[in-house]
């Protein structure tokens, strides 16, 4: 881009929740590319979150971590006012954060599924509740990460699977209440994607080597390859641009077209693949 170019986010402000690592990076980094100031949140890392405001601000613009404990909801509000006072507005909030125990339905504690539902859905809820009144009159984006284990079993994902259903039908509700303001509210649904928890669930919930897993998921998904952070990233970008405005309401899964091929056209795939 020509030096002095208007860019599709300039001048616009970003919340990130989970944004100091894995696809909330990504979509963080993303955004403040396209011109939107950048505001993260994080758990643990400081200095994780520390190096991507870094990074934003290379793109010259503001960038902002907050620690947040999205398992206690009651905080969420006050940190997202906080963010919105600071910039004086907010155009954009991605809900990226996810946490859960990889564990079997009959072996789940109560404590877990709380706080697995606390993150995706309590605090997806107070969230959007803080960042609406920032939004109005700006034609705000709302975007929710989900995962296939909302439509999908898998291992040891069926509390967070509920949950991220639960996350993706108050997409729906938002995008309904809040279209009338200009608000569009929508999710973004990603397939595998090569990221550290995707190999840490591969590796220790799946007990799998992590490389033969990519090899047998690539041979299965028709572009041939997995998902990366920046694929999701640039969906996000896309959704949240001006051109997006007519999208509401809708759950985009984005996986390559794994989940669209029968079991039945799977049979002997991979060996097929593997042996050409």
């Amino acid at each position: 881009m020509a030096p002095g170019a208007a860019r599709a986010l300039d001048g616009r402000v970003a919340v990130v929740t989970g944004g100091s690592r894995g696809m909330g990076r990504a979509i963080a980094l993303r955004l403040a590319r396209a011109g939107a100031h950048c505001a993260i949140t994080y758990r643990r890392s400081e200095q994780l979150a520390r190096e991507v405001v870094a990074a934003i601000e290379q793109e010259g613009v503001k960038g902002l971590a907050m620690p947040l404990e999205l398992g206690e909801p009651s905080g969420v509000r006050p940190a997202v006012e906080r963010i919105g006072e600071t910039f004086g507005r907010i155009d954009i909030l991605i809900a990226s954060a996810a946490a859960t125990a990889f564990r079997p339905m009959l072996e789940q504690k109560a404590h877990n599924i709380r706080r697995t539902f606390a993150i995706s859905v309590d605090a997806f809820i107070a969230a959007v509740q803080a960042a609406v009144p920032f939004m109005r009159g700006r034609s705000g984006r709302i975007v929710a990460v989900s995962g296939i284990d909302s439509f999908q079993a898998m291992d040891g994902h069926g509390v967070l699977g509920g949950a991220k259903a639960a996350m993706e039908s108050l997409v729906r509700a938002f995008a309904f209440e809040l279209g009338p303001e200009g608000i569009t509210v929508n999710a973004v649904n990603p397939g595998f994607v090569a990221t550290d928890s995707s190999r840490t669930y591969v590796e220790g919930g799946l007990d799998q080597a992590y490389e033969r897993a990519v090899a047998e998921l690539t041979a299965l998904t028709p572009v041939r390859r997995i998902g990366t952070a920046e694929d999701v990233a640039d969906c996000v970008a896309w959704i949240v641009s001006d051109g997006a405005g007519f999208l509401t309401g809708q759950i985009i899964v984005l996986d390559g077209g794994l989940t669209i091929v029968s079991p039945l056209a799977r049979l002997g795939r991979a060996e097929q693949e593997e042996r050409q």
